[in-house]
C-alpha cells in the first residue's frame, strides 16, 4: 500500500513531467519538450529588441516611440534624447503605431484583438494619463488609416464597419467622439484618407487598384463630393502623398511615367505632374516635408539600403544632410517649426532606434539606445549582395551572410529566407534572433529577392503577376545553382524558411525541388491559392486576386490548383514546420491545418504550431520565444544532422 504522502509526491513528479513547455494558449503536434538548458542558450538572442521612431510630440521637443513592454510592443514618450521612456499604452495586444493631437497632447493610436487586425480606434491624453482612454470606433470593425486635420479638431479614418468588406470615409469630430460622421460611402476596401488640407475643407484621398496602380482624389469635407486629381491614363501607383505649398500642390512618390517611385509635384488646379528627379534608378520610399514648407526630405531604396536626400523648395535645389549610418531608415516626419527630421534606423550592428537629424545644426543624435541588452556580446555580420542570372538571364539579388569561416570552417549548410508581400523586399538591418544561426550553429543566411519583390522598379514586382507565378519559384533553381558553385556553401544542405507569401515559396521549394532541400519552416503561408482565396477576409480578396488572379475564372482556376503546394504533398520528402495564428485575417489558419494534412496523408513528417491569441505572425514576445526554440530544435534535428 502506497503511503498517501509517498502518492502526492508522485503524483506531484508526474505532473512536473508532463506539464507542457510551453505557453498554453499553443497547440503543438510533434515537437519536442524545450528544456530549461535551451531555454537558457537561446535567451541572450531572444532579447535584442529595439525602439520605433513614430513621430514628435507637437508641444515640445519630445517623441513618440514602440518599445516592447511586458509581452506586447507599446507607445511611449520620451521628453529628451536617451531619456527614460514613458508608457503610454498598455494591455496584452500589441500597438504599432500612434500620432499627437496637432497643437494638443491627445494620443491617437489603433489597437486589435489576438492579432484578428480589426483595429479599434482609441485616443488617450498625454498630459493626463490618470483619465482612461477613449473608443472612438465600434470595437468590431476594421477602422484603419487614421489622419488628424490640421487643427486637431477631426480625425478621419478608413471603415468596413457597414457592410465587413467595403472602406468607407468617417469623420469623428475629437469634442464629441461619439458617433462618426460617414463622408463618404465607397464601394470597395482600397481607399484611404492621407493628408488634410490646411484649412481643413478638402481631404486628399487614395484609391488602391492593385500593387501596381492607384489614383489620388480630393474629398470635400462639406459635401463630401469627389474629385480626381491625379492625372488620368496609364496606371501608376501614388505613395505618402500629401498638401503642400498652401495646398496648391501635392507631394507624392509616384511611378508616373517611369519604372521607378520618386517624388513628383503634383498642381491641384491643373494636375500638371513634374518630376523632382529626373531619370531614377532606385525606388524611393519615405516623403516627409517640413511644416513651414521649406524642406522636403525622402530616402531612395539603393540595393536594399536607405540614402537619405533633402530637397530645398524654395531653391528647388538638394541640400547636403550629414551622413547617416548604412541601414534602413523609416517613419520620417518632421518636428513641428524646425528643420529637424525624426526617422527610425536598422543597422546591421544594432536594432531598430530612433534617431534625428537637425538639418539646420548638421546635427544627428541619437533618442535610443538598444531597448534590451543582451547578456553575452552578440557578434555582427556584414552581408553581401549577390546576384545571379535565373533561367531567362534576369539578375536576381540575394544578401547573404556568412558565420565565422575560422570558427566554422568548410562548407556551411545554409537557410533560406523569403520574405512576404509578395510586395516585399528582403534589405539589410538587425537579423536579431537569426545572429544565432550564423554565430552557434555556424548556417549561412541567404535571402533572395525573386522577382515580385519591391524596390527594384515595376517591371521587376510585375513579374511574378498571375499566370508568371512560377517563375519566381524558377528564380529559386538560379539561387540554388549559385550555391551549388560556391566554396563556402553546402548545397547538401539548405533549408527553407518563409513568411505569409514566403511562406508559399517555403513550401514550393519542397514541392518543385524535393532533392535541393534537407527541410522546410512555413509561417502563415498560403498552401492552396483557390481556398485562400475563397476565405480570405472579404475586404481582402479583391485586392488579392489583382496580385494572384481571379479564382473565379476557370482557366485561371486550373493554373492555381496546379501550382498550390497542398496538390503536390506526395512529392514533399523533407520535414516541415509549420507556424500559424488561428485569428489571422489574411492568410486563414485552415491553411496551415490543410498542408499539414495533406502531408501526413503521404506519410511526411510535419512539426505544427498553433496559437490561439495571434493572427498573421507572432506578436507577443512569449510565443515568439518558443516559435525561436522550436525552429532551433527543428534545424538541429533536419539541416545540421
Amino acid at each position: 500500500m502506497v503511503r498517501p504522502a509517498l502518492l502526492g509526491l508522485l503524483l506531484l513528479l508526474s505532473a512536473c513531467q508532463t506539464a507542457p513547455t510551453h505557453p498554453a494558449n499553443l497547440v503543438t503536434e510533434g515537437i519536442p519538450a524545450i528544456t530549461p538548458e535551451l531555454k537558457a542558450e537561446l535567451e541572450p538572442y531572444a532579447n535584442l529588441g529595439g525602439a520605433g521612431f513614430r513621430g514628435w510630440a507637437t508641444t515640445t521637443r519630445a517623441i513618440l516611440v514602440t518599445t516592447r513592454n511586458g509581452d506586447a510592443t507599446h507607445l511611449h514618450s520620451m521628453a529628451a534624447p536617451l531619456a527614460k521612456r514613458v508608457a503610454l499604452t498598455k494591455g496584452p495586444d500589441t500597438v504599432r503605431s500612434g500620432t499627437f493631437q496637432p497643437r494638443g497632447t491627445r494620443l491617437l493610436y489603433s489597437v486589435d484583438h489576438g492579432g484578428d487586425e480589426n483595429y479599434q480606434l482609441w485616443l488617450t491624453d498625454a498630459a493626463h494619463p490618470e483619465l482612461p482612454p477613449v473608443r472612438l470606433t465600434d470595437g468590431k470593425s476594421r477602422n484603419t488609416d487614421a489622419v488628424w486635420s490640421k487643427d486637431g479638431a477631426t480625425i478621419a479614418y478608413c471603415s468596413n464597419r457597414r457592410n465587413g468588406k467595403d472602406s468607407d470615409i468617417l469623420l469623428a469630430d475629437v469634442a464629441r467622439p461619439g458617433e462618426p460622421r460617414e463622408l463618404v460611402r465607397l464601394d470597395s476596401s482600397g481607399w484611404a484618407p492621407v493628408d488634410w488640407s490646411a484649412d481643413g475643407r478638402l481631404l486628399l484621398v487614395r484609391q488602391s487598384l492593385g500593387n501596381a496602380a492607384s489614383r489620388l482624389w480630393t474629398v470635400d469635407v462639406a459635401t463630401g463630393k469627389r474629385a480626381q486629381v491625379s492625372p488620368k491614363g496609364a496606371p501608376c501607383l501614388y505613395q505618402q502623398s500629401l498638401f503642400a505649398e498652401g495646398d496648391r500642390a501635392i507631394y507624392a512618390l509616384s511611378n508616373h511615367g517611369s519604372d521607378f517611385l520618386s517624388v513628383v509635384r503634383l498642381e491641384v488646379a491643373t494636375g500638371k505632374l513634374t518630376p523632382l528627379v529626373a531619370e531614377p534608378k532606385w525606388d524611393a520610399e519615405e516623403l516627409a516635408v517640413s511644416t513651414d514648407g521649406k524642406r522636403l526630405a525622402f530616402a531612395v531604396n539603393e540595393e536594399g539600403f536607405s540614402k537619405l536626400h533633402c530637397w530645398d523648395l524654395e531653391t528647388g535645389r538638394e541640400t547636403p544632410v550629414s551622413a547617416v549610418k548604412p541601414g534602413v531608415l523609416s517613419n520620417l516626419a518632421w518636428r513641428a517649426g524646425s528643420h529637424e527630421l525624426g526617422f527610425t534606423l536598422n543597422t546591421e550592428d544594432s536594432a531598430s532606434d530612433a534617431w534625428s537629424l537637425d538639418l539646420d545644426a548638421g546635427r544627428l543624435t541619437r533618442w535610443t539606445n538598444r531597448t534590451t541588452k543582451p547578456k553575452k556580446e552578440i557578434a555582427v555580420t556584414q552581408p553581401e549582395v549577390v546576384r545571379t542570372p535565373s533561367f531567362d538571364g534576369l539578375s536576381i539579388p540575394a544578401l547573404v551572410y556568412y558565420p565565422d569561416a575560422k570558427k566554422f570552417p568548410g562548407k556551411r549548410p545554409v537557410l533560406m529566407l523569403f520574405h512576404g508581400g509578395p510586395e516585399g523586399q528582403s534589405r539589410p538591418g538587425y537579423r536579431g534572433s537569426a545572429l544565432y544561426y550564423l554565430n552557434e550553429l555556424g548556417v549561412a543566411l541567404v535571402y533572395p529577392n525573386v522577382r515580385g519583390s519591391t524596390g527594384y522598379g515595376r517591371t521587376y514586382l510585375g513579374l511574378d503577376d498571375g499566370v508568371k507565378r512560377e517563375d519566381a519559384v524558377k528564380d529559386v533553381a538560379a539561387v540554388l545553382d549559385w550555391i551549388g558553385r560556391s566554396d563556402r556553401l553546402d548545397a547538401a544542405r539548405v533549408a527553407a524558411y518563409g513568411g505569409s507569401y514566403g511562406g508559399f515559396m517555403s513550401l514550393a521549394c519542397l514541392t518543385n525541388y524535393p532533392g535541393r532541400f534537407r527541410c522546410g519552416i512555413d509561417n502563415v503561408g498560403i498552401a492552396n491559392f483557390v481556398t485562400f482565396l475563397r476565405d480570405t477576409s472579404d475586404y481582402r480578396r479583391g485586392n488579392r486576386r489583382l496580385e494572384y488572379g481571379d479564382e473565379r475564372k476557370p482557366e485561371v482556376r486550373a493554373f492555381l490548383e496546379r501550382i498550390s503546394p497542398a496538390n503536390h504533398a506526395d512529392r514533399v520528402r523533407a520535414p516541415l514546420l509549420i507556424v500559424q495564428g488561428r485569428n489571422d485575417p489574411r492568410v486563414p489558419f485552415t491553411e496551415a491545418e490543410r498542408m499539414r494534412d495533406a502531408i501526413r496523408a503521404h506519410g511526411g513528417r510535419v512539426w505544427f504550431v498553433m496559437a490561439n491569441d495571434e493572427g498573421h505572425g507572432f506578436a507577443k514576445k512569449s510565443n515568439a520565444d518558443f516559435q525561436f526554440q522550436a525552429t532551433v530544435l527543428f534545424l538541429r534535428e533536419n539541416l545540421l544532422d
